[in-house]
C-alpha cells in the first residue's frame, strides 16, 4: 500500500530464517505471543478481524487483515475508531535462510506534535517487536522486550 502522505513510521530488520518461517511468526498467534502480544484470537486471515491482547497491560485491540500474501506481505488496519492506521509488513527473502522484514505504520493523524509522538512510539514499538522476533526465531530466546518496555512501578 502506498502511503498517501509522509506521516508514517518504519522499522526494518534482517532475520536469519527462511521467509516462510518469518511470515508465519506474524500470522500465527502461537508464535507471535513469544515476542509481541500475549494472546491472539486466531491466525490472521484476509478480510477477517482478529483480537490481540497484551495481558500484562490489560489491553486488547481488534485488527482487520486487509492483505495477506503468503511469504510476501501483510497489511492490517488497527487503532481506535477515530485513529485507525495501516500497518504493512513486507517480507523480502535475501536467500533461502535470510529474510529482510520491513514494517510501516501509516495514516497517522493529528497536529505535528501528535504525529511526531505517534511516529516515535510506533518506530520504537516495531523495532522492539522485530528485535524480539529475531531473538526468538534465530535463537529461541524470549527477551520480553514488549513486557519490559513499561515495567510496573515506573511512572
Amino acid at each position: 500500500m502506498k502511503t498517501e502522505n509522509n506521516k508514517f513510521a518504519k522499522a526494518e530488520m534482517l532475520i536469519r530464517k527462511p521467509v516462510s518461517e518469518v511470515f508465519q511468526a506474524f500470522v500465527d498467534p502461537e508464535i507471535t505471543r513469544k515476542f509481541w502480544f500475549t494472546k491472539g484470537s486466531g491466525k490472521l486471515e484476509e478480510n477477517q478481524k482478529t483480537e490481540w491482547t497484551w495481558e500484562m497491560y490489560g489491553f486488547s485491540l481488534s485488527v482487520t487483515t486487509l492483505v495477506l500474501q503468503e511469504n510476501k506481505k501483510i497489511v492490517i488496519e488497527w487503532g481506535n475508531p477515530d485513529e485507525v492506521t495501516l500497518v504493512e509488513w513486507i517480507f523480502s527473502p535475501l536467500n533461502e535462510n535470510e529474510t529482510f522484514v520491513s514494517i510501516t505504520n501509516s495514516g497517522l493523524k493529528g497536529d505535528s506534535d501528535k504525529i511526531i509522538d505517534q511516529v516515535r512510539n510506533s518506530t520504537e514499538g516495531f523495532t522492539l517487536v522485530l528485535a524480539g522476533a529475531k531473538a526468538y526465531l534465530e535463537h529461541k530466546l524470549q527477551l520480553n522486550l514488549v513486557l519490559d518496555r513499561f515495567p510496573k512501578g515506573l511512572a
